[in-house]
């Protein structure tokens, strides 16, 4: 479906993250993938080292493709969000004179990594994950064989993907959500070419399942996010200021979140932004957040409770014509 998802004229597009054991075919992988949609005499690359670079090789590429990647940098972490969505940057022509150079570009994007190196929610929202498993020494093949093998196959593929996008494009005028998920014009492009290859349903349920599951995971990383959701399982609603929660997420010890902690925020101001960060995918865990000013002071009240446990969301399109198309449900809260 990413692959899908490729071919369209304009994004947004879905980021694709690739992890997996060191030999589990990652790079292999990422270069094929690239072959199919934007062949290149260097498939993949390392990461850029600053946003301007990262535009300038959107300026020459299609599909930007990652490899061998061990951390991801907050401010690199932006720019890719902006990136995937669509942005624009800046940059002075000549640094002797006023005039800027624009770059703008939305752009599909793969990372790969033995390790999920997407920790911030706002990324990991406009992303999809794949965890390669380990390959058995007894099923490894020369690389060089590999590639061989798959240029007789690629017109073919490509010619499958081609049909498919044809597919989409009679399909997706009568495409309908009941409620559009994140990245809504790239469900609504999946939804459309589903039916192409699979029964009406199964790419709302795998997007659902994917998206789950990379929630679990962000929250454990992020100790601000794990601590909220530890506190409210203890009790169905918290109130106080980001001080007030700060120390009490400092004097917690269980699960690594200690008071010299280099992932724990050193004033409430940082963690109110932490927080802000995560209360999406809270959300999605059952756990509401609201920000407010009170009192004739105007002091910051964060205001934290606990949903109805096992509340189920419901993910459905129709067609133009009303007839249901696909549905899926999956339970949230604790």
């Amino acid at each position: 479906m990413w692959l899908l998802a490729m071919l369209r004229a304009a994004g947004p597009y879905p980021l694709l993250a690739i992890s997996g054991e060191q030999g589990s075919a990652k790079t292999v992988l990422s270069k094929l993938l690239k072959a199919l949609i934007d062949p290149n005499a260097a498939p993949v690359r390392a990461l850029a080292r600053e946003e301007r670079e990262l535009m300038i090789a959107a300026s020459h590429s299609h599909l930007l493709a990652f490899d061998n990647l061990s951390d991801l940098p907050a401010s690199l972490s932006d720019a890719l969000c902006r990136l995937a969505s669509g942005g624009s940057f800046a940059v002075r022509q000549l640094y002797t004179d006023d005039d800027e150079v624009l770059f703008q570009a939305s752009r599909p994007i793969l990372l790969n990594g033995i390790e999920d190196v997407i920790r911030r929610p706002d990324l990991a929202d406009r992303a999809i994950f794949l965890t390669l498993a380990a390959i058995a020494e007894k099923q490894r093949r020369p690389e060089q064989e590999l590639c061989r093998e798959f240029e007789i196959v690629r017109p073919r593929i490509l010619g499958a993907l081609l049909d498919a996008a044809a597919h989409v494009l009679r399909e997706l005028p009568r495409v309908r959500f009941e409620k559009l998920p994140r990245m809504a014009d790239f469900a609504l492009w999946a939804m459309a070419c589903e039916t192409a290859f699979w029964p009406p349903g199964t790419f709302a349920r795998a997007y659902e399942a994917n998206r789950r599951a990379e929630i679990e995971c962000i929250i454990d990383a992020d100790p601000v996010a794990a601590c909220v959701r530890e506190i409210m399982t203890e009790r169905s609603s918290w109130t106080g200021s980001a001080a007030d929660l700060l120390r009490a997420g400092a004097d917690r010890c269980s699960d690594g979140i200690l008071k010299d902690s280099t992932g724990w925020p050193k004033n409430p101001r940082v963690l109110a932004g932490r927080l802000r960060r995560a209360q999406t995918f809270l959300r999605a865990q059952g756990i509401e957040i609201a920000f407010s000013r009170e009192g004739h002071a105007g002091s910051r009240i964060i205001r934290i409770r606990r949903t109805l446990e096992n509340t189920v969301c419901t993910v459905s399109s129709v067609r133009g014509d009303g007839a249901r198309v696909g549905t899926t449900s999956a339970a949230i809260g604790r």
